[in-house]
């Protein structure tokens, strides 16, 4: 069977192509867009005409491939930005009337559970873990061992609304940094106290974010490595805290000339290196992998 999973993140819409024979699928095709669905007011839970229509455009784009690669299913699957947005609905509709797409609006705990499902098809999930995925709208945090999953949350301190609430300085300011903890601190509580039960081994980092951690990682040392060929990628823990603490005082300017981060992210990667030190120092786990496996890859594994 020809499956095509579209996920509709906060800043990037994806498109996943695959064969479903056999135990492992096979990857026809794949592709992202920064399409910025939650750009300018995604606090507000507002979808602004400039990114609704963007989001139409690229679905159309989507539409025409599945189309050439005669696709038996479909599955869309819109995840914050969508979620909170009060048009939300007028988007999911309006797509299917100019492109034919059904959308499925997901829950957080539907999103942290095809996150955990994309992971655990790594391979990476070896002992006690905590998987973190950083998206624009929404922060998943699962903890699993390697029979099953054990407690899942979505918070909304996604990188795009974390920018647009508190990031006004070039580069960020120590006050901006404090205020953005804190609110993260208050957010997260019952997370920590969940983990200091179960007490997890290794933080497993899902795609994004820390495919770029991981890019900075190895351009550093020269190491010709293709991380989007890896299923997972383990860090030399000093490296990446190195890497995340140069991103966090950086400026604008010099993360723009910084080889390994794509444009959607020069500003966005630092919320993500803040969130991901804090939650390593008040959970005392000082390993940290890579899963490029992901929310697509859940939605794959759930259709076969």
């Amino acid at each position: 069977m020809r499956v095509a999973v579209i996920d509709l993140g906060t800043n990037t819409f994806h498109l996943l192509i695959a064969e479903t024979a056999g135990n492992q699928p096979e990857i026809l095709y794949k592709t992202n867009v920064p399409v910025k669905l939650g750009e300018g007011r995604i606090n507000d839970n507002m979808i602004i005409p400039a990114a609704f229509e963007r989001g139409i455009n690229c679905l159309k784009d989507f539409g025409k491939t599945i189309t050439d690669y005669q696709v038996d299913v479909v599955r869309a699957t819109a995840t914050s930005a969508v979620r909170s947005a009060e048009n939300g609905k007028d988007f999911v509709n309006a797509v299917n009337e100019r492109t034919g797409i059904k959308i499925e609006t997901i829950s957080g705990d539907e999103e942290a559970e095809l996150i955990y499902r994309g992971v655990k098809l790594s391979g990476a999930i070896q002992e006690p873990s905590l998987i973190m995925d950083i998206g624009g709208g929404s922060v998943e945090f699962i903890l699993c061992d390697t029979e099953k999953l054990i407690w899942k949350k979505s918070y909304n301190i996604g990188a795009a609304r974390l920018m647009q609430k508190f990031f006004k300085s070039d580069p960020l300011s120590d006050s901006e940094k404090q205020n953005m903890l804190f609110h993260i601190q208050e957010q997260l509580e019952d997370l920590f106290e969940i983990c200091e039960k179960y007490k997890p081994q290794i933080l497993i980092g899902s795609a994004g974010a820390f495919e770029t951690f991981a890019e900075l990682v190895t351009g550093k040392h020269h190491q010709n490595i293709a991380i989007e060929q890896l299923k997972m990628y383990l860090f030399n823990y000093d490296d990446y805290i190195d890497v995340a603490l140069k991103l966090i005082n950086s400026t604008h300017q010099q993360r723009v000339e910084m080889p390994g981060i794509i444009p959607l992210r020069v500003d966005m990667i630092v919320i993500a290196a803040l969130i991901t030190n804090y939650v390593l120092g008040r959970v005392k786990i000082n390993r940290l992998m890579l899963s490029t496996y992901d929310l697509k890859m859940g939605v794959l594994a759930s259709l076969m």
